[in-house]
C-alpha cells in the first residue's frame, strides 16, 4: 500500500512581499506537487519552527529562500544538521533553490555564489545522460523550460551525487544523492505569474547588473515539465513504502 504518512515542507523563507498575496512558499509547493492540506505539515524553520523527528513523513520537500546558505544562519545550519541525519535515514528528499544548496551543503557539497551572475526567468535546463535513469528526471525531455532565480548555487556536488540537470548560466541545476535525495534549483513550484511577478520585484537589481526585466518578463513562459518533477517526486516518495 502507498505511504500514507504527510509530507513535511519545511520553510526556509517568504516570497517577496508583493508576491504574498498569493500565499507562502509552502501554499505554492503544496498546490504544485498535488498535494492537499491534510497531505502536508509544515515547519517554518526561518522563524524559530522546530523540525519533528526524522522518518515521521513520507517525504520531505525544502522551500527556497531570500536568505544565503552561505550565511551559515543558526537555523539553517541546524536544519542541515537535521537534513543531513534525514538523507542518511534514508528519508525521501526535495530540495529547491535555497534547499537544493542546503541538501548539497548538508552533504559536504559547496555552496557559493554562481560566476556566471543572476539567472532569472524562463530558462532552458538540459538533462544529462544520468538523467535516462533518475525515477524524477526520465520521463523530462532532454531540454524542458523551467523558472528561475537565484544568486547562488552548488558550486561543487557532494560526494557520490549525480549530476542530473543543467543551463547555460547554472552548472547543477539538479542532482540526485543515494536513490531518495533529490536537488533542483529551480522552481517547480512556480507559475508563470509568479515569476512575472519576481522578475518585477527584482528590477532595480536587474537594471543594475545589465538586463533588462522587461524583456525577461515578456519571455516568461508556462513551465508544466519542471512542475512534473515535483509531482514525480511525491509519487516515487509515496511508493518507497511499496518496496
Amino acid at each position: 500500500m502507498p505511504d500514507a504518512r504527510p509530507f513535511l515542507i519545511i520553510e526556509t523563507g517568504q516570497p517577496l512581499p508583493s508576491m504574498r498575496r498569493y500565499g507562502g512558499f509552502a501554499h505554492w509547493i503544496r498546490v504544485a506537487a498535488g498535494l492537499t492540506e491534510r497531505e502536508v505539515e509544515v515547519v517554518d524553520v526561518e522563524h524559530g519552527g522546530a523540525l519533528p523527528a526524522v522518518g515521521e513523513h513520507a517525504g520531505v520537500i525544502v522551500s527556497g529562500s531570500g536568505a544565503m546558505v552561505t550565511d551559515r544562519s543558526d537555523w539553517s545550519e541546524r536544519s542541515a544538521d537535521w537534513l543531513r541525519e534525514a538523507a542518511h535515514a534514508d528519508v525521501p528528499l526535495f530540495g529547491i533553490c535555497y534547499g537544493h544548496q542546503l541538501i548539497a551543503h548538508a552533504l559536504g557539497g559547496e555552496v557559493g555564489a554562481n560566476p556566471r551572475g543572476r539567472e532569472m526567468g524562463s530558462f532552458d535546463i538540459d538533462t544529462t545522460p544520468a538523467a535516462a535513469d533518475d525515477p524524477l528526471f526520465a520521463a523530462a525531455a532532454p531540454r524542458f523550460l523551467a523558472q528561475t532565480t537565484h544568486l547562488q548555487g552548488v558550486l561543487r556536488l557532494p560526494e557520490g551525487a549525480v549530476l542530473l540537470a543543467q543551463s547555460a548560466l547554472e552548472p547543477h541545476h539538479a542532482f540526485r544523492w543515494g536513490d531518495r535525495v533529490w536537488g533542483v534549483q529551480f522552481h517547480p513550484e512556480f507559475s508563470a505569474t509568479h515569476m512575472r511577478g519576481y522578475i518585477r520585484g527584482r528590477s532595480g537589481a536587474l537594471y543594475q547588473e545589465g538586463q533588462d526585466p522587461v524583456a525577461l518578463v515578456a519571455a516568461v513562459r508556462a513551465a508544466p515539465a519542471a512542475r512534473a518533477v515535483l509531482q514525480r517526486f511525491v509519487k516515487v516518495a509515496r511508493a518507497f513504502a511499496r518496496r
